[in-house]
């Protein structure tokens, strides 16, 4: 028997199996969609929402917890394919759903125009007169079921978090780190902190956690990837690695092979960490598993700490 209030976590299907998930939310015979993929990504979501049960005309919202293009990319075709949805945007991202210009523009920049056209081509614009300004504190009302949004900078400055008092979860995007299921144990899921090319802020992710943990979930919801429980664990071991990264990208800094350094220190870090959580081959399975995401933190890194040491 179908769960009216169901969620359901859709793999948007960006990259490989387990990266990149989305999640639809049911309530009263209505939807929410949290997150989507990128633009390459709208068709496997659109089958996801017709798998679990969910007709197109009854998905009345479309919530981007930012506007990275593996949240945020579908959104212009996912629009046109869901006649009754609004789209819920943080008010700093709004004018780049409306326009995605610049962020197709800097997309093809960082990733090379092939690989753009791999994995976001088909972004599109969404009328501005669909799209709704999540300020502090918004609330969505999906049927009877409130949907909170709250602020939560670090990862990116677009950034919120959706509090789903139902069931007492966040869905959290970037803001609780990533934590992919091939590390789960005998000791629970690993995660680790996930640094922005562009806005990473230490202090503010430190805070957005604090946000996060201050309302004793019971689960957290994030993008990479899936539901994740002991909360209060992975808060603490997300505040530690904080930390630590912040510490070894000022160690590089002033080294001409800065990056380098950051990616090997990063890489240590997390091996190290697998290891003492008990992850069989943590060398090999850090390197194979988190390899970009390294990268990705190194650049975050490195542009955040040209602007702190300005």
């Amino acid at each position: 028997m179908h769960d009216p209030n169901a969620i359901t976590i859709i793999d948007t299907g960006y990259v490989r199996p387990g990266l990149c998930a989305a999640y639809l939310v049911e309530s009263g015979g209505r939807a929410a969609l949290i997150d989507c993929g990128t633009a390459t990504c709208a068709q496997t979501v659109l089958d996801a929402i017709e798998a679990a049960g969910v007709s197109r005309d009854a998905v009345d919202w479309l919530m981007v917890t930012h506007v990275h293009l593996d949240h945020a990319g579908a959104a212009g075709p996912l629009m046109r394919a869901l006649p009754n949805a609004k789209l819920v945007v943080h008010p700093r991202g709004a004018r780049h759903m409306i326009d995605p210009t610049r962020l197709i523009a800097g997309a093809k920049a960082v990733y090379g125009e092939a690989m753009f056209a791999r994995d976001h081509a088909g972004m599109l614009p969404v009328a501005e007169d669909r799209v709704v300004v999540a300020e502090d504190g918004h609330v969505v009302k999906l049927a009877d079921r409130p949907l909170l949004c709250i602020d939560t900078p670090g990862h990116a400055l677009h950034h919120y978090s959706v509090w789903d008092a139902a069931t007492r979860s966040w869905f959290a995007g970037d803001t609780f780190g990533l934590s992919y299921r091939e590390f789960d144990g005998s000791s629970g899921a690993f995660a680790v902190p996930t640094t922005s090319p562009v806005q990473f802020d230490p202090q503010q992710m430190h805070d957005s956690i604090e946000k996060l943990l201050a309302r004793a979930p019971d689960t957290i919801r994030i993008a990479h990837y899936g539901e994740v429980d002991d909360c209060v664990r992975l808060g603490a071991d997300l505040h530690e690695q904080i930390d630590a990264m912040v510490a070894i990208a000022r160690d590089a800094h002033g080294h001409a092979d800065r990056h380098a350094r950051i990616v090997g220190g990063l890489t240590r870090l997390y091996t190290t960490r697998a290891r003492d959580h008990g992850i069989e081959d943590a060398s090999s399975r850090v390197v194979e598993v988190l390899g970009n995401d390294i990268e990705i933190n190194a650049q975050g890194l490195a542009v955040w700490l040209d602007r702190a040491v300005r």
